[in-house]
């Protein structure tokens, strides 16, 4: 068997922030209608509204924080269509997506501000809104703030108590739009920035505490916006997206790959990453890091047959998971670069971490990774490196073993995973720290990395328990091929 090191060095990163382990719910497919909400549908049991084994699974996985309304659908959404009475508000066209389980191009805004805020009460999640930039104004969005954010004094408050919620909703973190250089308004970089600094002024003017601007994959777009923008006090967060699975490479399916494609989709996801360090070098062009943070707001796999006619489903697999395991490393390794992140999307869309049909919903394999790592979320992240072989592939070399550390009041918890498609590992675990043993869990162990989660088989992905042996100081587990593992250390 094949043997790595994974060296975790007591040197201190920063925080890891919670909110790294956040979700994106956007209009699309059947995220929200019939994912989340169904209204007075009686085909599953619910709680005003909402499905309540959707609700269950969210709040025991602790998301932290929950973006919403979109995504593209953001810079065509006017919040005003979706509060107050259900039966008065006015049915829309949804310009970008069909959605809900007809499969329609029409917004109901059955689901508004309200319904939202509701959600995020019921699975504890940090509310965080993005702004219309494209369509809408910078009133609109200053109005959106005060309907949130304001005591009942003023009249956005008012509204708001009169719509059922007298105490202000208190949202910290809001967009200034979503990819305006695209779906959200076809922008250039100097046009948004003067859109973000109009927009941003008058948010922070009615309480909104931390704004994020719409970042790009391409590093100039994001130098030049930072060079206009002049006012770089307005801005705390700049947003990153990275898809990987269909956009930079053949990568398969989901569920269907060759050995080469099996391992592209690893080297793509190693540009979430890479991404964020380009763009953390920008802001230091033009301001500070210790000012800007970066937030991955939207991330994930998404595959060739997630399409638009299909509400962007697809099935959740194991090699899916195992590459979400590599980027939520980099995060920690990265966390005095990253303020919070969303993986895309929550319910049914792309690499979502609950599915459901009439019957019932279940959890998918990135489910249980999220899981597995949620001893991180508040830890202080470790120095950690790596000593493993690596995968050639067209892009870059793919390390078949990724790992990171955090320390706690709960002590020092390692996460590993084994990118191999083949072969099991033996991965040595040297702590600068003392330690007597550990107690390990592994996901993923008796599964292929095609294996895909359904309502009949949800159960078999939980994690099982992993055996830790110590040799001179250092932890030893043996990896199977395709998995993760989490090992909560016992200092001596």
């Amino acid at each position: 068997m094949v043997s790595d090191t994974v060296r975790v060095r007591d040197e201190a990163i920063d925080r890891v922030n919670p909110e790294v382990h956040g979700h994106f719910a956007e209009h699309l497919g059947r995220c929200i209608y019939g994912g989340i909400w169904v209204g007075d549908d009686d085909r599953v049991p619910t709680d005003d509204g909402f499905r309540e084994d959707t609700v269950e699974l969210l709040a025991d996985l602790d998301l932290r924080l929950l973006r919403w309304p979109g995504g593209c659908f953001a810079d065509d959404y006017h919040w005003r269509d979706g509060v107050g009475p259900r039966e008065e508000r006015p049915s829309q066209p949804n310009h970008f997506w069909a959605q809900g389980r007809e499969k329609s191009n029409v917004e109901s805004n059955e689901f508004g501000t309200e319904e939202f805020m509701r959600l995020c009460d019921l699975v504890d999640a940090e509310p965080f809104l993005a702004a219309n930039v494209g369509s809408g104004t910078p009133a609109e969005a200053q109005d959106w703030v005060e309907y949130c954010n304001s005591d009942t004094d003023v009249a956005m408050g008012q509204e708001r108590a009169e719509n059922g919620s007298p105490e202000p909703h208190d949202v910290a973190n809001w967009g200034v739009g979503n990819e305006n250089w695209g779906c959200g308004g076809q922008f250039d970089p100097e046009t948004y920035a003067n859109e973000f600094r109009r927009f941003a002024h008058y948010m922070r003017l009615a309480g909104a505490e931390e704004t994020v601007a719409c970042g790009h994959v391409d590093d100039d777009w994001n130098r030049r916006f930072l060079a206009e923008l002049t006012e770089p006090d307005l801005l705390d967060h700049l947003s990153v997206h990275r898809y990987f699975g269909r956009w930079d490479g053949d990568c398969g399916s989901a569920t269907e790959f060759d050995d080469q494609q099996y391992y592209r989709l690893f080297a793509e996801s190693l540009k979430v990453g890479r991404q964020i360090d380009e763009a953390a070098a920008a802001i230091d062009t033009y301001a500070s890091t210790d000012d800007i943070e970066i937030a991955v707001d939207e991330w994930g796999a998404w595959h060739p047959e997630a399409t638009s006619e299909n509400g962007l489903e697809q099935d959740n697999s194991v090699r899916d998971a195992v590459a979400a395991a590599g980027v939520l490393d980099d995060f920690n390794h990265r966390a005095d670069l990253v303020s919070m992140a969303n993986l895309a999307q929550t319910v049914n869309v792309l690499q979502c971490v609950v599915q459901t049909d009439e019957e019932a919903a279940w959890p998918t394999p990135t489910y249980r990774l999220f899981d597995l790592y949620r001893p991180h979320a508040g830890a202080t992240a470790l120095r950690t490196t790596v000593d493993t072989d690596a995968v050639e592939t067209d892009l870059w070399d793919v390390p078949l073993v990724s790992a990171s550390a955090t320390t706690g009041d709960d002590g020092t918890y390692v996460t590993l995973s084994n990118r191999s498609l083949d072969d099991a590992r033996t991965v040595r675990v040297d702590l600068d720290e003392a330690v007597s043993g550990a107690t390990g869990e592994v996901l993923f162990g008796d599964h292929e990395p095609d294996d895909h989660s359904t309502r009949e088989n949800a159960a078999e992905f939980a994690a099982a328990d992993l055996d830790v042996s110590t040799e001179a100081g250092d932890l030893v587990v043996d990896l199977p091929a395709n998995s993760v593992a989490g090992l909560s250390v016992e200092p001596a």
